[in-house]
């Protein structure tokens, strides 16, 4: 039986999963963090940690650690769940080298730098399915929030990155480079909303708007029925209209800068330089 433990790190309001069979104790990771401080320019490794203290409490066999896009908001914690069990894959939709490709030259990233995708141990195909020891996966691709983005599928829970939030919030934004109110609406409406009704969807962040507790699950009828943003009735003219207005009013993720450039390389740090010291890019508008 498929279980699903959820880690919420409340700085980045972000969710990491992981899911297990209970049975034969395969496992995956989604979205795991990598905690960093702005001011201080310092990471930390305590959300990884976490999720690496409970795989080892159940005993659990890492197959794959599955990032869902290339996020805006958080720095991917891959390298450290890699690190301790290192016979996992980072996997990500192939579509990541078009992300790669866009911030290569925002970044001014070195020409060493590739944009194929490699640094990912395995790049994943649309409606690809694929094993973690005894759990089916299949990839969605629901693009429009970045270019890049996937969706996974696991025994009638899927795994929608910033695609769909939880139905009192809407759905992810859409003016990232690339992004798209008109892909996001197909993505949801014409791919996600196809799935069985009792369909569970995690999401990967939850805001906790108007302070209510922490929600990261709803199913796919109440996000077709209730979704304040994208209904199943909504018009795909109203939810573009809607997107393109409300994309105008939002600032930038106060770490869209430092991850960006960080999980396009599968979550590793920059090298260090000739003085042992890692540095960022921060491009000046």
């Amino acid at each position: 039986m498929t279980q699903v433990k959820e880690f919420f790190d409340q700085k980045t309001w972000t969710l990491t999963y992981v899911v297990w069979d209970e049975k034969t104790k395969d496992a995956i990771v989604i979205d795991p963090v990598l905690d960093y401080d702005p001011a201080a320019s310092k990471t930390s490794e305590e959300s990884g940690k976490s999720v690496i203290e409970f795989l080892h409490s159940k005993e659990l066999k890492l197959h794959f650690i599955l990032e869902t896009h290339a996020h805006a908001d958080h720095m991917s914690g891959s390298q450290i769940i890699k690190k301790e069990f290192p016979n996992a894959r980072i996997a990500i939709g192939e579509k990541i080298t078009k992300v790669q490709e866009i911030f290569k030259e925002i970044f001014n990233l070195p020409e060493g730098f590739k944009t194929d995708g490699s640094q990912f141990d395995r790049l994943l195909k649309n409606e690809e399915v694929f094993q973690a020891g005894s759990i089916k996966i299949k990839t969605l691709f629901t693009p429009g929030h970045t270019p890049a983005c996937a969706s996974y599928y696991i025994d009638g829970n899927v795994f929608v990155g910033d695609a769909l939030f939880m139905p009192d919030y809407g759905t992810g934004r859409c003016d990232f480079p690339a992004g798209s109110a008109v892909e996001l609406y197909h993505s949801v409406h014409d791919r996600l909303y196809k799935l069985p009704d009792n369909t569970k969807v995690y999401t990967c962040h939850d805001y906790l708007p108007n302070g209510r507790p922490l929600r990261f699950m709803a199913t796919i009828a109440e996000e077709k029925k209730e979704n304040i943003q994208l209904k199943v009735e909504t018009s795909l003219e109203d939810f573009v209209r809607f997107r393109t207005e409300r994309d105008r009013t939002l600032a930038a993720p106060k770490l869209l800068l430092p991850s960006v450039q960080v999980n396009i390389d599968a979550g590793k740090l920059p090298r260090p330089e000739k003085n042992g010291q890692r540095y960022l890019r921060i491009p000046i508008n």
